[in-house]
C-alpha cells in the first residue's frame, strides 16, 4: 500500500486548539454529546456519520492487521490469532475472581458545598484548568500575592467564579497565614499558586490543616474515599442482592473466562492470541477532555497466551509492534511516545519486574501533554489461575502443552487499546490549519482511515455531467465509502471535503464529455491532474488499497 498522506510528521500540540477540534467535530458530524437535545449526559458521546466511519475504519484496520493478517512473531513463525465476542454482563463471580469487586476503585473527594466529586489524583490538573484558578493566576502573575490584590479579586471575579472558596467567604482569615507561607519562595509562580490555593481554601488552619479547594466552586473537599467504578444493575424481575450484576469495566475477563472453550474448540496452541472489540463501562467520577475519559467506551484488546519462560521476548515484541502499528496509520511523529511504567504504577495483576508500558499520544488538552492510547502489559498467569480457583477446578484447568508434555497456566501479554481514544487521536493529529484553503482547515487522515475516501463532483448540474458522476459513484461505492456532491460551487464542495478529510476529489467537467478524463484534486498538496475515467478505480486501489 502506498500513501502520500501517511503523516510522517506530527502537528505540534501547541498549534492545535482542542476547542477548534471539538467545534469541527460538532459541525461536521464526527462526534456529538449523547442526548444533546435534552442538554446532554456527562461522559457519554454519540458518533455522527463521519465519526462512525472513522471509528469503524480504525476498528476494521485493527481487526484486519491483528486477527486476519497478524504477521509473524519474534521467532519468525506465523502468529496464531482468533476472535471473540463476549457479553457485556458476566456472572458476578467473574468480577470477584478478577479483583474488580474488591479493588476496582478510585479515591474521590466530595465538595462540602456544591457536592460535586473530584478524583484525588486529578485534583491538581482539574484545579489548574478551572476558570477560577486561571483567573487568579492572571492576577497574581501581573500583580503578585499582595493582600490587597487578592482581596480585590475575591470581591469581584472570585465571587462569580469560586463563590465557596474560603478566600471569597472569609478573606481576612485566609490571608493572615498565606503571606508567611509564600514569602521568600524562589519557585515558579505556577508552583507557588498551586500551593497557595490550599491556604486560600482554609478558614481554620489549626483545626483542619490545609484543605484542598473544589475545582468547580472552590469549596472544601472531604478526605479521599474509595469509589467503585463499576455500573451496577440487576438481572431479572427482582431487584435484590441475589440478582446484582455489573456492566463490564473491561473486555479482558470475557476472554479469560472463554480461554478453555477456545482451546477445546479451535485448533490453537500456545503461543496464540484471542482478540476482542467491544463496549466497556466505568462510572468515572470526573469524565472530561472530550471523549478521552468517558463512562462508556470501546476497547480493542488482545490477550496473547505464552509459555512463562518466554514472557520477556513476547512482551518486547508486542510493545514494539503495537507502537509501530499506530505510527503506520498516521500517528508517526513527536506526538507519539512509549512510556515504561514505574514500579509504583504496576497493576495488581502484574508481578514485580513484569513489563508494562503505555503507548501515549500528546492530546492538546492533557498535562503534562501525553495521555494513554494503548497499554501493553505482562499480566503473568493471574487471571487464568484466579478463574480456575474461583470456579472450583483449580489445577485441573492447567493448559496441557503436548509438545513439552507438561501442564501450566499460560502467561499473558495484553495489548489493550481504546477505540474511542484512538479515534480522538486520529482527529487531533489530522486537524491541520491552513489559511490558503476555503475552510481554513483540513483533516489530514491517512487514506486508509479517512471516513470518505473520495468525492465525485459534476462541475455543473447539466450537459450529461450528473449522469457520468452518478455512474462513477455507483461503481466506486461497491468498494469504498464515497460521496457524490452536486450542490454549490466547486470551492464550497472542496471545503466540505477538506473538513471531512477526503483525500481525493474527482470532478466531471467539459473535458470529461470530450475525452473521458476527470480532474483529480489531492487533499494534502492541492495539486490537480487529469485521469482517464476508466482509471479512477485503479487509482484509488493503488492509493488506498482494496
Amino acid at each position: 500500500m502506498t500513501s502520500e498522506s501517511a503523516n510522517p510528521s506530527s502537528t505540534p500540540a501547541a498549534t492545535r486548539s482542542m476547542d477548534d477540534i471539538v467545534a469541527l467535530c460538532r459541525r461536521r458530524g464526527f462526534i456529538w454529546q449523547s442526548s444533546e437535545i435534552y442538554g446532554g449526559i456527562n461522559g457519554f458521546w454519540d458518533y455522527g456519520p463521519l465519526g462512525t466511519e472513522l471509528k469503524r475504519n480504525l476498528k476494521e484496520a485493527w481487526w484486519h492487521d491483528i486477527v486476519r493478517c497478524p504477521g509473524r512473531g519474534p521467532d519468525g513463525e506465523l502468529l496464531s490469532m482468533v476472535g471473540l465476542d463476549s457479553t457485556i454482563i458476566h456472572h458476578p463471580k467473574v468480577w470477584d475472581a478478577s479483583g474488580h469487586l474488591a479493588g476496582f476503585a478510585d479515591l474521590i473527594c466530595m465538595c462540602k458545598h456544591c457536592k460535586k466529586m473530584t478524583r484525588a489524583d486529578q485534583w491538581l490538573a482539574m484545579t489548574q484548568l478551572s476558570d477560577w484558578f486561571q483567573s487568579l493566576m492572571d492576577v497574581v502573575q501581573t500583580r503578585g500575592f499582595a493582600p490587597a490584590t487578592l482581596m480585590e479579586w475575591a470581591s469581584r471575579k472570585g465571587k462569580a467564579l469560586a463563590p465557596n472558596l474560603a478566600l471569597v467567604r472569609n478573606p481576612s482569615v485566609t490571608l493572615s497565614w498565606l503571606r508567611d507561607a509564600i514569602a521568600g519562595s524562589d519557585r515558579p509562580i505556577e508552583m507557588q499558586l498551586s500551593e497557595a490555593v490550599r491556604y486560600l481554601a482554609t478558614e481554620q488552619l489549626a483545626a483542619t490543616g490545609l484543605l484542598y479547594p473544589c475545582p468547580h466552586c472552590g469549596g472544601e473537599l472531604t478526605e479521599p474515599k474509595p469509589f467503585n467504578l463499576m455500573f451496577q444493575t440487576y438481572v431479572g424481575a427482582v431487584q435484590d442482592d441475589e440478582n446484582v450484576a455489573y456492566l463490564r469495566p473491561e473486555t479482558a475477563q470475557g476472554i479469560f473466562c472463554n480461554f478453555w472453550n477456545v482451546v477445546d474448540t479451535s485448533r490453537v496452541k500456545v503461543p496464540f492470541g484471542i482478540a476482542q472489540q467491544g463496549k466497556a463501562f466505568r462510572n468515572e467520577v470526573t469524565p472530561r477532555n472530550f471523549t478521552f475519559r468517558s463512562r462508556e467506551f470501546e476497547q480493542m484488546e488482545i490477550e496473547f497466551f505464552i509459555r512463562p519462560d518466554q514472557a520477556n521476548e513476547w512482551y518486547r515484541f508486542w510493545r514494539d509492534s503495537r507502537y509501530a502499528w499506530w505510527k503506520s496509520i498516521g500517528l508517526a511523529g513527536d506526538n507519539l511516545q512509549l512510556r515504561q511504567h514505574e514500579k509504583e504504577e504496576l497493576a495488581h495483576y502484574a508481578k514485580e519486574g513484569a513489563g508494562v508500558c503505555d503507548i501515549e499520544y500528546r492530546f492538546p488538552f492533557t498535562a503534562p501533554g501525553f495521555g494513554e492510547l494503548e497499554g501493553v502489559a505482562h499480566r503473568a498467569d493471574f487471571d487464568l489461575k484466579a478463574h480456575a480457583n474461583a470456579c472450583g477446578k483449580g489445577d485441573k484447568m492447567r493448559y496441557f502443552d503436548q509438545e513439552r508434555n507438561e501442564r501450566y497456566f499460560p502467561h499473558v501479554i495484553e495489548p489493550s487499546a481504546g477505540a474511542d481514544r484512538g479515534t480522538l487521536a486520529l482527529l487531533c493529529e489530522a486537524y491541520t490549519p491552513d489559511g490558503a484553503r476555503p475552510s481554513g482547515v483540513f483533516m489530514k487522515f491517512h487514506p486508509r482511515l479517512a471516513p470518505i475516501k473520495a468525492a465525485i463532483f459534476p462541475l455543473v448540474n447539466k450537459d450529461g455531467m450528473p449522469e457520468i458522476a452518478e455512474k462513477l459513484y455507483m461503481q466506486l461505492r461497491e468498494k469504498w465509502a464515497v460521496q457524490i456532491d452536486v450542490k454549490q460551487t466547486i470551492g464550497k464542495r472542496y471545503a466540505r471535503m477538506d473538513e471531512a478529510g477526503t483525500p481525493y476529489c474527482f470532478t466531471i467537467d467539459s473535458d470529461t464529455l470530450q475525452n473521458q478524463t476527470v480532474t483529480v484534486r489531492h487533499r494534502d498538496t492541492l495539486q490537480q491532474e487529469r485521469l482517464h475515467l476508466d482509471r479512477v478505480a485503479a487509482f484509488l486501489a493503488e492509493k488506498i488499497g482494496g
